[in-house]
């Protein structure tokens, strides 16, 4: 989806992150300067993953990950990257609101 609609994307099995620790993936996307779409809650708590540090970090905190679900709320995130600025921020993303920490 991502990749259809332009993005350099890559996922963490092409990355051959597969079963990394949270602290390797990090480090990856910061060196890559790559945002992070992720459903590990971890990657929501700015005290490990400080907004300023990253190049944007969406968590989606979703009660339903089904694929159709994850897409419909993809295609909501991706109409408003093209309006809200992610780098240096973690979006917290649920079935009902986007919430935007950090600069």
């Amino acid at each position: 989806m991502l990749r259809e609609a332009g993005y350099d994307a890559e996922t963490v099995l092409f990355e051959n992150l597969g079963g990394a620790p949270d602290p390797c993936i990090a480090a990856v996307c910061r060196k890559e300067r790559r945002s992070l779409i992720t459903l590990d809650l971890d990657f929501s708590d700015i005290t490990t993953y400080p907004p300023a540090d990253y190049p944007g970090i969406i968590v989606l905190r979703l009660r339903n990950h089904s694929i159709s679900h994850i897409s419909e709320i993809m295609k909501k995130v991706m109409a408003m990257l093209l309006k809200e600025r992610l780098t240096g921020t973690i979006w917290s993303v649920d079935e009902r609101r986007v919430r935007i920490y950090g600069e």
